[in-house]
């Protein structure tokens, strides 16, 4: 019994670590409104960057576009990112979930 508790337990261990081993980093794309210069991207960033796990962000002021690339494994709640938005004083008008390549950019 000891014995088929033991290998359990690795399988267990193995497949976590598997797991673990081939997540990738999420990224989303939050379409902001109100973005309008320099020292706007810098408090919405700053109050972005407080939510746990986020890796990067990448802001385009013109687009109003923020990419937002979480750690490995972690995934990002729209509330928690609507909240941060909201915070620094913006609107959050879309957010969404996208694929990126091997190189980390977007794939459209």
């Amino acid at each position: 019994m000891t014995k088929i508790l033991q290998k359990t337990g690795l399988a267990l261990a193995l497949m976590l670590f598997v797991a673990a081993t081939f997540a990738e980093p999420q990224t989303y794309k939050l379409q902001v409104d109100g973005l309008a210069c320099p020292f706007c991207a810098f408090g919405i960033e700053k109050k972005l960057s407080e939510i746990e796990g986020v890796n990067q962000l990448d802001t385009d002021i013109k687009t109003g576009v923020i990419l937002l690339t979480m750690k490995d494994g972690v995934n990002l709640d729209e509330t928690a990112a609507k909240q941060a938005v909201d915070q620094a004083g913006f609107t959050l008008c879309g957010f969404e979930q996208v694929q990126t390549s091997t190189q980390g950019t977007v794939k459209e």
